[in-house]
Parts: C-alpha cells; sequence; structure tokens
C-alpha cells in the first residue's frame, strides 16, 4: 500500500505531460497566426496581379 501511495504521488508531480500540452498549444496559435497572414498577403497580391492586368489592358486598348 506504501509503493502504490509513493507511485500515486510521484504521479501527480509528474508535471511532463503539461509541458508537451503547452508546446501543442503554442504550435496551434503560431499556425492560425500564419494562416492568417498568409490569407491576407494572399488576397494582397491577387488585388496587386489584378490592378496590374487592367493597366496592361488599358495600355493595349489606347485608353492610358
Amino acid at each position: 500500500m506504501i509503493e502504490l501511495n509513493a507511485f500515486l504521488n510521484q504521479l501527480r508531480r509528474d508535471d511532463s505531460g503539461a509541458t508537451a500540452i503547452e508546446y501543442g498549444l503554442m504550435a496551434a496559435l503560431i499556425s492560425v497566426a500564419a494562416i492568417t497572414a498568409m490569407g491576407a498577403l494572399g488576397n494582397s497580391l491577387a488585388n496587386t496581379f489584378n490592378f496590374v492586368e487592367s493597366q496592361e489592358v488599358a495600355a493595349q486598348n489606347g485608353q492610358l
């Protein structure tokens, strides 16, 4: 019985699993931030290419 109590006390004090969970939460947060940033960059890049394309078409038609 004493051995079981000692084992349970040791198990209760072990916090190595908490560290793994913290790293997982940090990785998830960084992933969400990266996905958000890449989405915004993608939209900005698409707008830039659309603007350049419209200017090129206008120049070819002699509208500029």
